[in-house]
């Protein structure tokens, strides 16, 4: 019996909370970072300089720790299945199998393939399902953010709030993220859309539209990552966001405060944030920094102090939106350690977890509405409720909805209908959006038998018709930037 089993028994609670203290794991455990020093692991230009790109630069780090089965694994899925290209700083890869020691040969292949944090930043091929890798209805824009752009890279979806994707780079690329139709590199799966104008330019009409629209209070500050953003050219902007009276909240969007954190440790950084959020408290506007965990180990001493920095620099909050993958954190234990990692050890309050959106080849990460719902039930009660996630599913053409909201389920077919209260930008004229349901599909693979017959039938024929409207969507979205 493991002594979590007995704590929980003894306690008589289905999660046997108990605190623990964050952990640095020891780079030097694998040959690649043997005789890197403190200093230079800080160093967010170390950091930065030394990201793994590609299977060779994570065979030369790993040596023969790991099997060469895992990178033809790996290479097979970026040449077959990848929607982003690789890119992982040193501090997350750091995470990966963190509890194991090296004893030999091939020693952590296992540890490898098993760990949670790998799975989503790095996937292999042998991960992903060969019954439907993708649902018949993904698409690389499932939420449709380019449809609802207002000007070049900013999303008009919900009435008083606006997305600002400043640029398209991030300082990692995670396996299922839901911007692949534009962020990173083009892989052999997909070609990136690019962005047309110019940042200066694109930034301007951003401000631009956010002036002449007084609806709009709230702006998230994403890309992207804003970490991968020059301090000064984001200062600047941000500069420009306050002296815009309408604007009451900004959340600056930065997966680098788990990933990269020594970006946001750095001097310079820090006094900039003071800067901004001294601005920001005289002008009445919250500034909150969001970020991205999804598995307690990715959260480490230095993340707290990158978090605690923010805060002190002024930043009202740190939030984490996390996103629910099967195989990562889609258990109520890994949720909730998630969860008192980030509370406990960061000062960083858990916020969101998402579903993870019908974007091509996610299906072996994503789970049904059912289960969503039963892991949201599953972790209350334990943390403040201030601090208690809300699982979320963003539906498209509607926007974030508690898992629990649903109009209709028919869970045979795994089809989830949802409504709204409110118009997105591309439907002022349209009488009946606050009136008609809205789809989601659970994957294919958690539906009953029959609902399985059904899909197999029906599948291929949506499949279609659904690659011609992405195709045609595309185009005007091309257009659409072309003209400005």
């Amino acid at each position: 019996m493991s002594i979590e089993t007995s704590i929980g028994l003894a306690t008589g609670q289905p999660y046997p909370y108990q605190r623990t203290e964050l952990v640095e794991p020891d780079h030097r455990r694998y040959p690649g970072w043997a005789d890197v020093t403190d200093e230079e692991w800080t160093s967010v230009q170390w950091q930065r300089a030394h990201c793994v790109k590609n299977v060779g630069q994570l065979r030369a780090l790993l040596g023969d720790l790991v099997d060469e089965r895992f990178f033809a694994d790996l290479e097979r899925d970026q040449a077959e299945r990848a929607t982003m290209s690789m890119l992982v700083p040193p501090q997350m890869l750091n995470t990966i199998a963190s509890r194991d020691v090296p004893a030999g040969p091939g020693s952590l292949t296992e540890a490898w393939y098993a760990d949670p944090v790998r799975r989503y930043m790095l996937p292999v091929f042998s991960d992903r399902r060969t019954d439907w890798a993708s649902h018949p209805h993904a698409t690389r824009d499932s939420l449709h953010e380019h449809d609802m752009w207002v000007a070049e890279g900013l999303t008009h979806r919900y009435p008083t709030k606006v997305l600002a994707e400043l640029l398209p780079t991030c300082p990692q690329y995670c396996g299922h993220c839901t911007r692949m139709d534009l962020v990173g590199n083009s892989t052999p799966q997909v070609a990136k859309l690019k962005f047309v104008g110019k940042p200066v330019d694109r930034h301007e009409a951003m401000l631009d539209y956010l002036r002449r629209t007084p609806a709009v209070r709230d702006v998230v500050v994403s890309g992207g990552d804003v970490a991968n953003m020059p301090w000064p050219r984001l200062e600047a902007f941000l500069g420009s966001l306050l002296e815009i009276e309408n604007i009451r909240d900004i959340r600056l969007a930065t997966k680098a405060l788990v990933g990269l954190p020594q970006h946001w440790l750095a001097d310079d950084v820090r006094a900039g944030v003071e800067r901004v959020a001294s601005t920001a408290r005289a002008r009445g506007v919250s500034l909150a920094v969001h970020t991205h965990a999804n598995h307690a180990s990715s959260v480490t001493p230095l993340v707290a102090a990158a978090s605690r920095a923010l805060l002190e620099a002024g930043v009202r909050d740190v939030r984490n939106q996390g996103v629910l993958l099967d195989g990562v954190n889609a258990d109520p234990h890994a949720l909730l350690d998630l969860c008192f990692a980030l509370l406990d050890g960061a000062s960083i309050t858990p916020y969101y977890f998402y579903m993870c959106d019908m974007i091509p080849f996610s299906e072996h990460w994503r789970v049904s509405v059912a289960d969503a719902q039963r892991l949201q039930t599953a972790i209350m009660g334990y943390l403040p409720g201030f601090a208690t996630p809300r699982i979320v599913c963003d539906v498209p053409f509607v926007g974030k909805r508690w898992v629990h909201q649903l109009h209709s389920y028919d869970t045979d077919r795994g089809i989830s209908y949802w409504t709204k209260n409110y118009r997105t930008s591309i439907e002022s004229g349209d009488s009946e959006a606050v009136s008609r349901t809205y789809e989601y599909y659970d994957p294919i693979h958690t539906l009953p038998e029959s609902g399985r017959a059904w899909w197999a039938e029906h599948g291929d024929l949506d499949t279609a018709a659904l690659k011609a409207a992405e195709a045609a969507a595309a185009s005007r979205r091309t257009a659409r930037a072309q003209l400005g």
